[in-house]
């Protein structure tokens, strides 16, 4: 078979397959806390998202994902254009084949919300603990603490 035979079967198998998923037009957006729920299946127009294998936006019809979010910003842009950010510790996100997505934080809170000379001074409490830890699991929750702190620090400033 010619490659322009095959590059056709493959175009029309991608045009099918694409067309079996039943990707949706519009994105819904199910974002929530512990502390809070964000937004409750509500349309959206896009959401940035920071995740350990990288920061990615989403818009609607993109592809299934599941990450694992770490500290840092999410942004979420409204469909009328306003642009809302809300600084997350950590959680998972879901993007599902209909366009829906879910955003499960550990912790989250506005960016607008978050008091910066506080957020210095946790940072400084859980470097020295750091320094000051006997073993190494106190080590490393002091570590984690300072990665959220750090990340909190740069999302107010």
């Amino acid at each position: 078979m010619s490659f322009v035979k095959n590059a056709r079967l493959l175009a029309r198998r991608g045009t099918h397959l694409m067309q079996a998923r039943g990707y949706a037009d519009e994105m819904k957006l199910t974002f929530a806390a512990a502390n809070k729920t964000f937004y409750d299946n509500t349309e959206v127009r896009q959401i940035d998202v920071p995740s350990f294998s990288g920061s990615f936006g989403i818009l609607a019809k993109h592809v299934p994902t599941l990450a694992v979010l770490k500290p840092g910003v999410v942004q979420v842009i409204e469909n009328d254009g306003k642009n809302c950010k809300y600084f997350v510790s950590s959680g998972t996100i879901t993007v599902n084949e209909d366009s829906s997505v879910q955003v499960l934080a550990e912790e989250a809170h506005e960016v607008k919300d978050i008091d910066v000379s506080e957020a210095r001074q946790l940072l400084s409490k859980y470097q020295s603990a750091i320094s000051s830890a006997s073993g190494d699991a106190a080590k490393a929750e002091a570590a984690i603490a300072v990665e959220c702190c750090e990340a909190l620090l740069k999302a107010a400033e």
